[in-house]
C-alpha cells in the first residue's frame, strides 16, 4: 500500500509540474516565446538568402569580386540551376542585365527624364542640377546600351551554337558573348568617368556611383565567367 501510495504521490507531482511550466503566466512562457520568435527570424532570413552550392562557390573564384559573384547567383531565379561552366555564364549575364536595367531604371527617375519638372521643382525632388544633367543623361545612355549588350549576350550563351564546345561556330558565338558583355562594361565605366564631372554634385554622384559601381561588379564578373567556358573547362 505504501509503494501505491508513493508512486501515485510521485505521478501526481509530475502532472503538477507539468501544468505550472504550462502555465502563461509562469516566467518560463515569455523565454519560451521569445526563443520560438528568434528561430522564426532565423528560418525566415536563411530562406530569404539561399546559399551559394559548391560549385558556385568554386568557379566564383576565379572572379575580381567573389563574395558578389556568391551573393549575386545564388539569388538567381532559374530552374533548374546552373551545374555547368556555360549555364553559370549565362546565368551571370542574365543577372548582370537585370542589374543594369534596375540600375538604368534609377538614373531616370533621378534625372525626371521626360517628366517636364521645372528646374526648381525637379531639384526639390532630387533630380540634378541643369549642369549635372548633361553627364547623368550620358549615363543613361550608356546604362541603356549596356543592358542591351547584356541581354544580347546572355541570348548568344544559351544558342544552340554554343552547343559543341571547340567547333569554329562554339568559338564564333563565344567571341560574340565576349565582345557584348566587354562593351557592357565599358559602357559602365563610362558612365562612371562622367559623373566626375565638376558639374555635377556630390549627392548626385554617390547615389548614381553606388548603384552603377555594383553593376559593373557583376558585370566584371560575368564576363570571367564567359572566358572559363570552353574546351579544358
Amino acid at each position: 500500500m505504501s509503494l501505491l501510495h508513493c508512486t501515485l504521490a510521485g505521478q501526481s507531482h509530475q502532472a503538477t509540474s507539468s501544468v505550472i511550466m504550462a502555465r502563461p503566466g509562469s516566467s518560463a512562457a515569455p523565454l519560451l516565446l521569445l526563443l520560438a520568435a528568434v528561430a522564426a527570424a532565423l528560418l525566415a532570413a536563411a530562406a530569404a538568402s539561399p546559399a551559394p552550392s559548391d560549385f558556385v562557390r568554386r568557379s566564383c573564384r576565379a572572379t575580381q569580386y567573389p563574395s558578389v559573384c556568391e551573393q549575386s547567383l545564388a539569388s538567381y531565379g532559374g530552374s533548374p540551376p546552373p551545374r555547368s561552366p556555360r549555364e553559370l555564364a549565362r546565368a551571370a549575364l542574365s543577372v548582370s542585365a537585370d542589374r543594369a536595367s534596375a540600375a538604368s531604371a534609377y538614373v531616370g527617375r533621378l534625372c525626371g527624364s521626360g517628366s517636364g519638372h521645372k528646374k526648381g521643382a525637379a531639384r526639390k525632388g532630387g533630380a540634378p542640377s541643369s549642369s549635372a544633367a548633361g553627364p547623368v543623361r550620358d549615363c543613361l545612355e550608356n546604362l541603356a546600351d549596356s543592358v542591351g549588350h547584356l541581354r544580347d549576350a546572355a541570348q548568344e550563351m544559351g544558342g544552340a551554337g554554343m552547343s559543341r564546345a571547340g567547333t569554329p561556330a562554339f568559338k564564333w558565338h563565344l567571341s560574340n558573348v565576349q565582345t557584348w558583355c566587354s562593351a557592357a562594361l565599358t559602357d559602365e565605366n563610362t558612365c562612371l568617368d562622367g559623373l566626375s564631372s565638376r558639374g555635377v554634385d556630390a549627392a548626385t554622384r554617390a547615389a548614381i556611383r553606388g548603384k552603377v559601381v555594383e553593376v559593373a561588379q557583376v558585370t566584371s564578373n560575368a564576363l570571367a565567367l564567359v572566358n572559363k567556358v570552353g574546351p579544358g573547362y
